[in-house]
């Protein structure tokens, strides 16, 4: 699912960086949030992970162009670390345990790349939380539709709600979250983007004969023809510390 990364996205964690750390940014996408880590205090040194090398690509054109020297990015996926047991500081990630089939397994990694006493900073989507308005009938199936794609890709829309449990699981201690809500991609925008997904799903050889989605598409068809409105999404903001 479509999630925009918001200018106050990382501003929880950057309170807690100080010179000399490492810090992992596990899901970087294109970088704007491991380019604010590793900016925030000098000198930090930020490591942007993503397993899409068009993204990282994107990435690593924009570290040069800001002349920041302090920033890499490497190709990984993020129950497979390529980094050494305890070597990191602060693992940070947003938007991605709500995408993971195993979000148990990746917050294992974590742990393990995780210095002794060093911080677990997650940021995660509850979609049961956001906040639409106006939220027509039509809003609510398109979003039920686009709920049974991010299931059946083997995520969690709802995953905030479950993220702190996870976490405590995982084994980190002084685990402490809080939900925050604020915007990221506007209403419309959030409209196209399910019926993108919604149409090219009911195209596919599977999507075709199933009628929830067809359904579904033909209601995001009518939301995007519909009026403007407001959209804030609803994250959950997890800090915790690895033993």
């Amino acid at each position: 699912m479509l999630e925009g990364y918001a200018p106050e996205t990382a501003g929880f964690v950057l309170p807690l960086l100080g010179s000399g750390m490492c810090v992992l940014d596990v899901g970087c996408g294109r970088g704007s949030v491991t380019l604010s880590l590793g900016t925030a205090v000098h000198p930090v040194y930020a490591l942007g992970v993503d397993a899409d090398p068009e993204q990282l690509a994107f990435a690593r054109t924009a570290a040069r162009r800001a002349s920041v020297s302090t920033v890499d990015f490497v190709a990984a996926v993020p129950h497979a670390l390529p980094l050494p047991r305890g070597s990191v500081d602060v693992v940070f990630s947003h938007a991605l345990l709500e995408h993971v089939p195993a979000p148990l397994d990746v917050l294992a990694e974590f742990a393990r790349v995780l210095r002794p006493g060093g911080t677990l900073a997650l940021s995660t989507a509850d979609w049961s939380r956001a906040k639409l308005r106006p939220k027509t009938a039509n809003v609510d199936a398109a979003l039920r539709g686009q709920y049974l794609l991010h299931r059946r890709a083997g995520g969690d829309p709802f995953a905030g709600r479950r993220v702190g449990e996870w976490v405590q699981r995982a084994g980190f201690r002084d685990v402490r979250s809080r939900a925050r809500h604020h915007e990221g991609i506007g209403y419309r925008e959030l409209a196209r983007s399910v019926e993108e997904r919604l149409a090219a799903a009911v195209q596919s050889p599977v999507g075709e004969r199933d009628p929830q989605l067809a359904s579904a598409a033909r209601s995001a068809w009518m939301w995007v023809r519909g009026g403007g409105g407001d959209f804030s999404q609803c994250w959950v903001e997890v800090l915790a510390r690895r033993e």
